[in-house]
């Protein structure tokens, strides 16, 4: 079995794309990587426990706010190298997806919300692995109140017709029971795909190459991540 884990960013004017992105985790290596990642999260924060004072969020360490307040440029951007280094080395599958919202309700007059649309297309990019390894998975996505019915309904649904229901709809039958949602600061993997949400947000539709030393390094750690063998991006429309 794989656990499957997904966030999402916020798209607001002037910057159109909504990110929807996630990770797989093989259920037998589930208690060595996510005790490398309180490795991580104690080399930071000097605790290993699951509280909003010890969360990996991606936003907050890259601009030193929050929880990270205070803390060295340096040892912020290490956090970024390590979660790249942990993703690189255990060769685990990341796939992204990216909406341009202004695309996509010019393209499509009854436009599906862009956070139902992105996750419709994330449990097809899970499945899509799932079926290439023939294993089945659950999926972790961060609570976010105003989302988890209409989530939950959605895959129930899917399962029900037996597949997704685009045009070239795929079926989800790998993926077990409903969408689970916690808080991202009970699960370091959730807060694995925050940051690999938030540096595609940042990195992916850029006009502008970086500039700065700590720019320039965490968009290398994009860069790493986007060349490794277990990384798909879907854009749509």
């Amino acid at each position: 079995m794989h656990l499957c884990y997904f966030d999402e960013n916020k798209h607001f004017e002037g910057n159109p794309y909504f990110f929807i992105g996630g990770l797989l985790i093989p259920d037998v290596k589930a208690i060595e990587f996510e005790n490398t990642l309180s490795q991580i999260a104690f080399n930071f924060f000097g605790s290993r426990t699951l509280t909003q004072q010890n969360e990996i969020h991606g936003k907050d360490i890259f601009h030193g706010k929050k929880n990270a307040k205070g803390r060295k440029l340096e040892e912020r951007v290490q956090v970024f190298k390590d979660i790249t280094n942990f993703l690189i080395s255990n060769k685990i599958p990341i796939r992204v997806i990216c909406i341009n919202v202004i695309e996509h309700k010019a393209k499509y007059f009854y436009a599906m919300p862009p956070y139902r649309l992105g996750l419709m297309l994330m449990l097809e990019r899970f499945c899509g692995y799932l079926d290439k390894v023939k294993d089945i998975g659950l999926v972790f996505g961060d609570y976010e109140a105003d989302e988890v019915t209409n989530a939950v309904v959605d895959f129930s649904e899917y399962k029900t017709q037996g597949k997704t229901p685009m045009y070239y709809g795929r079926p989800l039958g790998r993926l077990l029971d409903t969408v689970y949602f916690t808080q991202s600061h009970h699960s370091r993997f959730l807060q694995v795909a925050d940051l690999i949400v938030y540096m595609a947000g940042r990195y992916e539709n850029s006009k502008s190459p970086a500039t700065s030393w700590h720019e320039i390094e965490i968009e290398d750690c994009w860069k790493k991540i986007k060349a490794s063998n277990e990384f798909l991006i879907q854009r749509w429309p």
